[in-house]
């Protein structure tokens, strides 16, 4: 998900109750909704960011570990810095106990979305997709915000139901996802013999009812919509997985191409004659050229 609806999360979580277990409690929440994503420091490196995003810092091992970390680092911070006479040092067990809550709550979130998370991380490099929950999505956004800032000005009983609410709605949205998925492999096979390599049938801006289909028969991908109100299916077009095209076999041994085919789950290639040789574009169906694209230039045989 998005760093708002992740900082939202803690801000609501805090609102409901938690906060006043530790000082500066609401702040600690959203610092620990948003820990996971120091992996952003990845766009500093030479290697494409999405080889190295929801990985370590999402997996099993940093779940474990990066509330420890937070939780040492802030009672180290309280305890070298001056306090007031009789205030209360930090005390560790409050502390962990919200840092835990949002980096857990982070992890929980990136699963619902396409994009995926590592959560196996570092003894697998699997990837898991909710395919459930858009990864900027407003509604998240107004039932969080609104239960914030309505707990602040009234009663916790503000944020406890917008936890409430947006849980259930995050349940729903799972259960569509479930039912138009088997909505679509039913349609795929009343036409096709063989199932399909692989199906995404994942969410769209804005409209939960509304799914993006991307199906891998073996040589295309098939992309297209499922209405989950009056249960049509729709494909758009077919498009190549791999182009028979030397450039591209050639290209997937560049370091670049090898960083990205970590991530794409729908990887497709372009080829594009160029006066140095052969331009190979490699994106994901999923996002296009919006997320992960990466081009290299294959010299032309001497």
């Amino acid at each position: 998900m998005d760093n708002l609806c992740h900082t939202l999360v803690g801000a609501a979580i805090g609102e409901a109750g938690l906060k006043g277990r530790a000082k500066h409690g609401n702040l600690v929440l959203m610092v620990a909704a948003n820990l996971p994503d120091i992996d952003v420091l990845a766009f500093l490196s030479d290697t494409p960011a999405v080889a190295l995003r929801r990985g370590w810092t999402h997996g099993v091992l940093a779940q474990a570990l990066l509330p420890v970390i937070m939780t040492g680092a802030l009672v180290a911070f309280e305890r070298l810095r001056p306090r007031p006479p009789g205030a209360d040092p930090a005390r560790a067990a409050p502390l962990l106990l919200l840092c835990y809550a949002g980096v857990i709550s982070h992890v929980l979130l990136d699963w619902l979305n396409n994009y995926g998370v590592r959560l196996l991380m570092p003894f697998s490099s699997r990837w898991f997709y909710g395919d459930s929950v858009f990864i900027v999505d407003p509604w998240l956004w107004l039932l969080l915000g609104a239960g914030a800032l309505l707990a602040r000005r009234y009663s916790p009983l503000a944020a406890r139901a917008a936890l409430i609410l947006a849980t259930m709605y995050v349940a729903v949205m799972m259960a569509l996802a479930f039912s138009s998925r088997a909505h679509v492999l039913a349609a795929w096979a009343r036409h096709h013999p063989d199932p399909p390599r692989a199906l995404m049938v994942g969410p769209v801006p804005i409209n939960p009812l509304r799914k993006a289909i991307i199906l891998d028969d073996g040589t295309q991908y098939h992309t297209g919509s499922f209405d989950w109100w009056a249960g049509s299916v729709t494909y758009a077009r077919a498009t190549p997985r791999l182009p028979d095209h030397p450039a591209v076999a050639r290209a997937r041994d560049h370091p670049d191409i090898r960083a990205v085919l970590v991530w794409a789950r729908f990887p497709y290639y372009e080829v594009r004659p160029t006066s140095a040789g052969t331009e190979v574009t490699l994106r994901d169906r999923r996002f296009g050229a919006a997320v992960g694209e990466v081009r290299v230039v294959v010299p032309a045989d001497p």
